[in-house]
């Protein structure tokens, strides 16, 4: 499932979500997760088996994302409900661990999320918007975005569905994470 915008995944984990399927799956994102890495090190920790999370699609908008959530202006992220429905994927969970990959699928980070909710799309707020850490200034703003990312052939073209469009009903699963530092992966090795 694709993250949308920053959920574009990522934007947010790839997103059909939105931008990052926000803590997005193996493959789609904005940003549910799916998929999985093998052990091996993160940053000089050794990972188990950490989900990967994929905002957008590789390219431009995906490293920006994820240049966003490494410096800390990220720290939530968007996708589509019905992204995890086509793919019959559980909703992500807070605590849930991902480690998010770069458009070359490298490993660069991993983050945990603190918080999950299925919202319409009209009632995203303001904080949310903000924390997708992309310059929105208003949910108008995010919203524009989000939109164009889910309306685009490479969206529609995952969704499986060349007319999509979304509407204030259109459910929305927003995620807020928070970046973990290596040392918290210790446990893991």
């Amino acid at each position: 499932m694709i993250n949308s915008l920053g959920s574009h995944g990522g934007h947010p984990g790839r997103a059909i979500g939105g931008f990052g399927r926000g803590v997005a799956a193996g493959r789609a994102g904005p940003s549910g997760v799916r998929g999985s890495l093998n052990a091996g090190t993160f940053d000089g920790v050794t990972g188990d088996d950490l989900p990967q999370a994929e905002f957008a699609f590789p390219g431009p908008l995906r490293d920006r994302l994820v240049a966003a959530i490494l410096s800390g202006a990220k720290s939530s992220t968007s996708s589509l409900l019905l992204g995890y429905e086509r793919e019959n994927e559980p909703l992500p969970t807070v605590g849930q661990r991902s480690a998010v990959v770069d458009s070359a699928g490298r490993r660069v980070a991993a983050i945990e999320l603190t918080d999950v909710r299925v919202v319409r799309l009209a009632d995203v707020d303001l904080p949310h918007a903000v924390d997708e850490g992309e310059g929105y200034e208003s949910v108008a703003q995010w919203r524009a975005g989000h939109e164009a990312f889910w309306h685009s052939a490479e969206a529609r073209a995952e969704l499986g569905d060349p007319d999509f469009t979304v509407d204030d009903d259109t459910l929305v699963v927003t995620k807020r994470f928070r970046l973990l530092t290596p040392a918290e992966l210790d446990w893991m090795t």
